[in-house]
């Protein structure tokens, strides 16, 4: 029998746990500390610390790079699946805050940043005027 590579563990166990592409992207923002660094203790348990950080963090950077590929008509979609329980405004306004951690320390570059920052401004933007038309139609 085959062991998974760190890198697929975190692709075909982990990430495949989570609904939705900006779900994926927050929840590996929330393995990122301060330092840039990741922390997943069980991948750490069964991959090692030094191959679990590296997965993690091409795992994040293969996110950010499908988020910014994917139609912002379809990401406005992808929002519904990923908000869990808060409503999409919070989810959206949480992100926000937190941009610092979604962009992964390999994929500082300018463009990058700006970009997603981008995304999740029209996100932003979409969202609070669907709210506006579904409370000017109700």
């Amino acid at each position: 029998m085959r062991l998974k590579s760190a890198l697929e563990d975190v692709k075909q166990t982990t990430l495949a746990a989570v609904s939705g592409l900006l779900a994926k992207l927050d929840y590996l923002a929330s393995l990122r500390q301060d330092h840039g660094s990741y922390e997943h203790w069980g991948l750490q348990a069964v991959h090692g610390a030094e191959s679990s950080k590296r997965a993690l963090r091409t795992a994040h950077s293969e996110i950010v790079g499908s988020v910014l590929r994917t139609p912002v008509a379809v990401l406005i979609e992808d929002v519904e699946i990923s908000r869990g329980e808060t409503t999409a405004g919070v989810y959206l306004t949480r992100m926000q805050k937190q941009f610092v951690r979604l962009v992964p320390g390999d994929r500082k570059d300018a463009p990058t940043i700006t970009h997603l920052s981008s995304v999740l401004a029209a996100l932003s933007s979409l969202q609070r005027n669907r709210g506006r038309a579904t409370r000017s139609v109700s």
